[in-house]
């Protein structure tokens, strides 16, 4: 979690100045505090995190105590299918994370009834992923999210508009959730050939075959 240090500093002559430092982690951003107070001229310290949420210093220290066993380092990876002769969509999402010093990955994918087109399963892959991060319980951390559909990274990212209403309504649920979560995302658009496994989860939903399953990885894998 990245954060700005937002602090009053009080000159020898009691004139006063707002300082706003660059984007530290949430833990250096504590211990840099720490230091400023130890010179006696510092007047108010606050922290912004990358969704403008702003934080006492016991505010951060609780936050970063109550995360500490949660997921963190965080990829996620998504992908859309759909079959034009059973009106069926499939969407498939693999997540890496760190727990624990732990690092581990969670296949999942779903048949979908409601899609009406390819590009639409493009979106409802990432409000799954989505759903899978809350359960996963993330919250305020940063999160990359990587896939083919250039065009869903790209209009989350804010790089490109969408000018379809039915897209429109899934990017607005995929950013509300985004907020309620205070992630802090990464897009990385990624070529087909990268988002395999993802795209396999998809195609299997397809097929009827659902998983989910969490696996344990070594330093290898």
């Amino acid at each position: 979690m990245d954060v700005q240090i937002h602090w009053t500093y009080i000159t020898p002559k009691k004139q006063e100045a707002f300082l706003v430092s660059d984007w530290v982690d949430a833990k250096k951003a504590l211990a840099l505090a720490d230091d400023f107070e130890k010179t006696g001229r510092t007047k108010t310290v606050e922290f912004v995190d990358r969704n403008g949420t702003v934080w006492s210093k016991k505010e951060l220290q609780k936050l970063l105590e109550e995360i500490a066993g949660e997921p963190y380092e965080i990829v996620v990876y998504f992908d859309g299918g759909f079959d034009h002769e059973t009106s069926q969509g499939g969407v498939g999402a693999v997540v890496y994370y760190k727990q624990n010093d732990h690092r581990y990955r969670l296949r999942a994918n779903r048949r979908l009834s409601e899609i009406k087109s390819n590009n639409e399963a493009e979106y409802a892959a990432f409000w799954f992923v989505m759903q899978l991060l809350e359960e996963l319980g993330v919250h305020h951390l940063p999160v990359t999210f990587r896939g083919d559909s250039h065009v869903v990274l790209k209009q989350l990212s804010g790089d490109w508009p969408c000018f379809e209403d039915d897209f429109n309504i899934w990017l607005d649920r995929i950013e509300a959730k985004m907020r309620e979560l205070h992630i802090e995302p990464a897009y990385e658009p990624i070529s087909r050939k990268q988002n395999k496994e993802a795209d396999s989860l998809a195609r299997q939903a397809l097929e009827g075959q659902i998983i989910t399953s969490r696996t344990e990885l070594t330093e290898k894998g």
